[in-house]
């Protein structure tokens, strides 16, 4: 190896480190903003001052805090931080998900949340910046995008199956606690681990299930070639509202995003993330 090929290589090896870092970070911010998500969810069910709203509705809340425009500026860099983890998840396979078709899914679903956060990303940054609003309809101009692409109502309907995939998944990652594997115990103590098993249980199964409400509205839109078909997580929450007992069904799911926000905010403390060691 030439000294400059190792020069190379030794900066990688100090950079990675920061990356980790940034993911770690990126984790923390997408957690407060499906805790935004919840309260809003849980005020709307349990009485006056809150709303069904996604992730865009949410940054605008946050907004109108007081000291909401820093708050916002460090969501905006967070989410990079996590876009840019979703991305190495998706193409150097630092969590060992493989090339089977399992693995693929997964690392498919890791590039489709890199898109999306993207969007929340750069909302988070305009609203701070007074440049624009966080925008709204992101599943919408997605599924409208995708429509005017060659076999663009295949693709549709893949990304809703997809979406259904990853959100069945974390719903049975919730359900059999397998999430806990991805955790570095060994730092927690009993307390922080009990935290992370009942947050990650409870808001994995939550968050599963609106997951696969959204993956159903862009397979309807696939069926449909309607966008408008296309809904987020407000819109899979207000449907969640209009059921019998849908107050107490959204003030449900509501505490468990509570709690899926809890649990970002502690994988960003110990997750493992192996990028950056024994060659990644």
């Amino acid at each position: 190896m030439n000294t400059s090929t190792a020069h190379a290589k030794e900066k990688m090896r100090e950079a990675k480190p920061w990356i980790r870092r940034f993911g770690r970070f990126g984790y923390m911010a997408k957690g407060v903003v499906y805790g935004m998500i919840g309260i809003l969810a849980a005020l709307a069910a349990f009485g006056p001052g809150g709303d069904t709203t996604g992730t865009a509705g949410a940054l605008q809340s946050i907004a109108e805090m007081p000291f909401g425009e820093i708050l916002l500026w460090i969501i905006g860099i967070g989410l990079i931080g996590y876009i840019v983890w979703d991305f190495i998840k998706a193409f150097k396979d630092p969590e060992n998900e493989g090339t089977d078709a399992k693995g693929l899914i997964k690392r498919t679903g890791y590039f489709i949340s890199g898109v999306i956060y993207s969007n929340l990303a750069f909302g988070a940054i305009k609203l701070a910046s007074h440049t624009g609003t966080a925008g709204g309809g992101g599943e919408k101009t997605i599924s409208a995008k995708l429509m005017e692409q060659p076999f663009g109502v295949w693709l549709v309907g893949l990304v809703g199956a997809i979406i259904i995939g990853y959100g069945l998944y974390e719903l049975f990652s919730g359900v059999k606690e397998k999430f806990m594997e991805k955790f570095k115990t060994y730092e927690m103590n009993e307390k922080e681990t009990k935290l992370a098993r009942i947050s990650g249980k409870i808001g994995l199964i939550a968050r599963g299930v609106v997951l696969t409400m959204v993956g159903f509205f862009f397979i309807r839109t696939a069926f449909t070639h309607d966008p408008n078909h296309s809904k987020g997580l407000g819109g899979a929450l207000s449907e969640l509202a209009s059921q019998p007992f849908g107050q107490f069904i959204l003030g449900v799911v509501a505490v468990g995003l509570i709690l899926y926000g809890i649990y970002q905010i502690i994988r960003g403390r110990y997750q493992h993330m192996n990028f950056g060691y024994r060659g990644k």
